[in-house]
């Protein structure tokens, strides 16, 4: 079982940026791409970002390129998003997985517990 921990959620500004992590089990970034996933009130959850350590590819959302940028640590087994110039259409619920990559939900099978980012004045 992998485990998928978050972190680093909060309150933004607008324009503002933040940085996720999601600590993941030791070695998972060597068999997993690591996505990101978002979920906000009264909407699906939908793919944000994902990156494959293995081979350095990553993908991101029409929504999210050239504000969020996705890196991972193999050595720390941990994925940083680095989010900039935030929305409030950003303001979500942020979950990690581990699973095949892209971004579609139905292609992670471990998901991690979500972090709460709120983009607000």
């Amino acid at each position: 079982q992998v485990q998928l921990v978050e972190s680093g959620g909060g309150l933004v500004q607008p324009a503002g940026s933040l940085r996720l992590s999601c600590a993941a089990s030791e070695f998972a970034l060597d068999y997993y791409a690591i996505g990101w996933f978002r979920q906000a009130p009264g909407q699906g959850r939908e793919g944000v970002s994902c990156i494959s350590t293995s081979d350095g590819s990553t993908y991101y959302a029409e929504s999210v390129k050239g504000r969020f940028t996705i890196s991972g640590d193999n050595a720390k087994n941990t994925v940083y998003p680095q989010m900039d110039s935030l929305k409030p259409d950003d303001t979500a619920v942020y979950y990690c997985a581990a699973g095949m990559g892209g971004l579609r939900r139905a292609d992670y099978e471990h998901w991690g517990q979500g972090t709460q980012v709120t983009v607000s004045s």
